[in-house]
Protein backbone atom coordinates (compact mmCIF):
# COMPACT_ATOMS: atom_id res chain seq x y z
CA UNK A 1 0.00 0.00 0.00
CA UNK A 2 2.92 2.27 0.89
CA UNK A 3 5.00 1.63 -2.33
CA UNK A 4 1.71 2.41 -4.13
CA UNK A 5 1.02 5.12 -2.63
CA UNK A 6 4.87 6.39 -2.90
CA UNK A 7 4.58 5.70 -6.36
CA UNK A 8 1.40 7.90 -6.73
CA UNK A 9 3.02 11.10 -5.18
CA UNK A 10 5.90 10.58 -7.23
CA UNK A 11 4.48 10.28 -10.90
CA UNK A 12 0.98 12.32 -9.97
CA UNK A 13 -1.52 10.02 -10.60
CA UNK A 14 -4.82 10.59 -12.30
CA UNK A 15 -7.86 10.85 -10.30
CA UNK A 16 -10.94 10.70 -12.67
CA UNK A 17 -13.99 8.89 -11.16
CA UNK A 18 -15.89 11.07 -9.36
CA UNK A 19 -18.14 8.18 -7.79
CA UNK A 20 -15.19 6.99 -6.28
CA UNK A 21 -13.75 10.11 -5.24
CA UNK A 22 -16.78 11.10 -3.26
CA UNK A 23 -16.95 7.43 -1.88
CA UNK A 24 -13.36 7.91 -0.62
CA UNK A 25 -14.09 11.32 0.63
CA UNK A 26 -17.54 10.13 2.34
CA UNK A 27 -14.93 7.56 3.85
CA UNK A 28 -12.51 9.70 5.46
CA UNK A 29 -15.44 11.64 7.33
CA UNK A 30 -16.91 8.41 8.67
CA UNK A 31 -13.81 6.40 9.46
CA UNK A 32 -12.95 9.54 11.62
CA UNK A 33 -15.92 10.06 13.16
CA UNK A 34 -16.37 6.91 13.78
CA UNK A 35 -13.45 4.68 13.81
CA UNK A 36 -12.66 2.10 11.00
CA UNK A 37 -14.01 -0.82 12.45
CA UNK A 38 -17.68 0.47 13.48
CA UNK A 39 -18.18 1.39 10.38
CA UNK A 40 -19.58 0.03 7.53
CA UNK A 41 -20.33 -0.11 3.57
CA UNK A 42 -23.13 1.01 4.04
CA UNK A 43 -22.52 4.17 6.06
CA UNK A 44 -19.83 5.13 3.96
CA UNK A 45 -22.70 4.97 0.77
CA UNK A 46 -25.48 6.84 2.71
CA UNK A 47 -22.45 9.49 3.43
CA UNK A 48 -21.46 9.27 -0.38
CA UNK A 49 -25.06 9.95 -1.33
CA UNK A 50 -24.98 6.62 -3.36
CA UNK A 51 -26.31 3.32 -3.16
CA UNK A 52 -24.86 0.51 -1.15
CA UNK A 53 -24.09 -1.63 -4.89
CA UNK A 54 -22.68 1.09 -6.74
CA UNK A 55 -20.24 1.41 -3.81
CA UNK A 56 -19.61 -2.35 -4.12
CA UNK A 57 -18.87 -1.95 -7.83
CA UNK A 58 -16.13 0.20 -6.96
CA UNK A 59 -14.64 -1.12 -3.68
CA UNK A 60 -15.50 -5.01 -3.47
CA UNK A 61 -15.01 -5.26 0.02
CA UNK A 62 -14.88 -2.93 3.00
CA UNK A 63 -10.70 -3.58 3.31
CA UNK A 64 -10.45 -2.45 -0.04
CA UNK A 65 -11.77 0.41 0.70
CA UNK A 66 -9.95 1.25 3.74
CA UNK A 67 -6.55 0.30 1.82
CA UNK A 68 -7.96 2.69 -0.98
CA UNK A 69 -8.47 5.15 1.98
CA UNK A 70 -5.09 5.02 4.05
CA UNK A 71 -3.18 5.00 1.02
CA UNK A 72 -4.78 8.02 -0.27
CA UNK A 73 -3.78 9.48 2.49
CA UNK A 74 -0.09 8.16 2.80
CA UNK A 75 0.08 10.02 -0.92
CA UNK A 76 -1.24 13.12 0.80
CA UNK A 77 1.94 12.90 3.09
CA UNK A 78 4.38 12.04 0.87
CA UNK A 79 3.09 15.13 -1.25
CA UNK A 80 3.53 17.47 1.83
CA UNK A 81 7.00 15.88 3.12
CA UNK A 82 8.04 16.43 -0.70
CA UNK A 83 6.93 20.01 -0.41
CA UNK A 84 8.31 20.83 2.74
CA UNK A 85 11.90 19.80 2.20
CA UNK A 86 11.94 22.11 -0.62
CA UNK A 87 12.25 25.40 1.90
CA UNK A 88 15.32 24.17 3.20
CA UNK A 89 18.50 25.72 1.90
CA UNK A 90 20.77 22.77 2.86
CA UNK A 91 20.84 18.95 3.04
CA UNK A 92 21.39 19.34 7.28
CA UNK A 93 18.06 21.46 6.63
CA UNK A 94 16.44 18.95 5.00
CA UNK A 95 17.04 15.92 7.50
CA UNK A 96 16.00 18.28 9.98
CA UNK A 97 12.30 19.61 8.57
CA UNK A 98 11.40 16.22 6.90
CA UNK A 99 11.43 14.69 10.56
CA UNK A 100 9.49 16.69 12.06
CA UNK A 101 7.66 17.17 8.91
CA UNK A 102 6.85 13.24 8.36
CA UNK A 103 6.05 13.13 12.50
CA UNK A 104 3.80 15.69 12.72
CA UNK A 105 2.13 14.87 9.55
CA UNK A 106 0.97 11.69 10.50
CA UNK A 107 0.72 11.96 13.99
CA UNK A 108 -1.65 14.86 13.05
CA UNK A 109 -3.58 13.61 10.00
CA UNK A 110 -7.03 12.99 11.41
CA UNK A 111 -7.78 9.80 10.15
CA UNK A 112 -3.79 8.07 10.48
CA UNK A 113 -3.52 9.35 13.92
CA UNK A 114 -6.39 9.19 15.24
CA UNK A 115 -6.30 5.71 14.26
CA UNK A 116 -2.89 4.93 15.58
CA UNK A 117 -4.11 6.63 18.96
CA UNK A 118 -7.92 5.24 19.12
CA UNK A 119 -7.46 1.90 16.87
CA UNK A 120 -3.79 0.90 16.99
CA UNK A 121 -4.80 -2.63 16.38
CA UNK A 122 -5.92 -1.44 12.63
CA UNK A 123 -3.31 0.34 11.49
CA UNK A 124 0.24 -0.42 13.90
CA UNK A 125 0.45 -4.19 13.35
CA UNK A 126 0.43 -3.85 9.34
CA UNK A 127 2.96 -1.11 9.84
CA UNK A 128 5.37 -3.40 12.17
CA UNK A 129 4.32 -6.88 11.70
CA UNK A 130 4.30 -7.44 7.80
CA UNK A 131 8.26 -8.67 7.49
CA UNK A 132 9.20 -5.33 7.32
CA UNK A 133 8.10 -4.66 3.90
CA UNK A 134 6.56 -0.86 5.16
CA UNK A 135 9.54 0.26 6.72
CA UNK A 136 11.45 -1.35 3.67
CA UNK A 137 9.26 1.29 1.28
CA UNK A 138 9.63 3.90 3.69
CA UNK A 139 13.61 3.15 3.61
CA UNK A 140 14.29 3.21 0.02
CA UNK A 141 11.88 6.73 -0.11
CA UNK A 142 14.66 8.28 2.49
CA UNK A 143 17.61 6.45 0.51
CA UNK A 144 16.70 7.86 -2.52
CA UNK A 145 16.26 11.54 -1.14
CA UNK A 146 19.74 11.27 0.80
CA UNK A 147 21.35 9.82 -2.77
CA UNK A 148 20.07 13.13 -4.45
CA UNK A 149 21.96 14.91 -2.27
CA UNK A 150 24.80 12.65 -3.18
CA UNK A 151 24.64 13.50 -6.56
CA UNK A 152 24.17 17.18 -5.81
CA UNK A 153 27.40 17.06 -3.87
CA UNK A 154 25.41 17.96 -0.31
CA UNK A 155 26.33 15.26 1.11
CA UNK A 156 29.87 13.00 0.85
CA UNK A 157 30.13 9.95 -1.15
CA UNK A 158 31.48 7.98 1.77
CA UNK A 159 28.56 8.13 3.67
CA UNK A 160 26.12 4.67 3.30
CA UNK A 161 23.52 6.31 2.51
CA UNK A 162 21.53 2.75 2.39
CA UNK A 163 22.49 2.45 6.37
CA UNK A 164 21.76 5.83 7.00
CA UNK A 165 18.37 5.79 5.77
CA UNK A 166 17.58 2.59 7.63
CA UNK A 167 18.24 4.31 10.92
CA UNK A 168 16.18 7.47 9.93
CA UNK A 169 13.36 5.70 9.16
CA UNK A 170 13.44 3.41 12.47
CA UNK A 171 13.96 5.96 15.05
CA UNK A 172 10.86 7.71 12.98
CA UNK A 173 8.82 4.70 13.40
CA UNK A 174 9.76 4.06 17.16
CA UNK A 175 8.56 7.42 18.33
CA UNK A 176 4.97 6.84 15.93
CA UNK A 177 4.37 3.79 17.15
CA UNK A 178 5.70 4.19 20.69
CA UNK A 179 4.96 7.65 22.64
CA UNK A 180 8.15 8.87 24.43
CA UNK A 181 8.00 10.37 27.51
CA UNK A 182 11.63 12.25 27.10
CA UNK A 183 10.42 13.83 23.59
CA UNK A 184 7.90 15.91 23.10
CA UNK A 185 6.37 15.22 19.89
CA UNK A 186 3.59 17.50 19.91
CA UNK A 187 6.90 20.59 20.33
CA UNK A 188 8.59 21.00 16.75
CA UNK A 189 11.52 22.83 18.12
CA UNK A 190 12.54 19.65 20.65
CA UNK A 191 11.69 17.29 17.51
CA UNK A 192 13.87 19.30 15.35
CA UNK A 193 16.78 19.69 17.63
CA UNK A 194 16.76 15.90 17.86
CA UNK A 195 17.13 15.57 14.32
CA UNK A 196 19.98 18.27 14.30
CA UNK A 197 21.33 16.58 17.46
CA UNK A 198 21.13 13.08 16.35
CA UNK A 199 20.01 12.30 12.53
CA UNK A 200 22.59 15.55 10.88
CA UNK A 201 25.45 13.88 11.81
CA UNK A 202 24.79 10.50 10.05
CA UNK A 203 25.24 12.25 7.09
CA UNK A 204 29.08 13.37 7.54
CA UNK A 205 31.95 10.93 6.82
CA UNK A 206 33.18 9.29 9.67
CA UNK A 207 36.25 10.52 10.13
CA UNK A 208 34.20 13.78 10.94
CA UNK A 209 32.23 13.03 12.95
Amino acid sequence: MLERALADALERADETDEIALRLLDAAYEQFCRMGIRRSTMEDVARRAGVSRITAYRRFATKDALVEQVVRREFRRYFDRFLLDIQQAETAADRVVLGFASALGAIRRNPLIGGLMAVEPDVLVPSMVSDGGGTLATVQRFVAGQLRREQQAGNVSEDVDVELVAELMTRVSASFLVTPSQVVDLDDDEQVREVARRFLVPMLRPRQDR
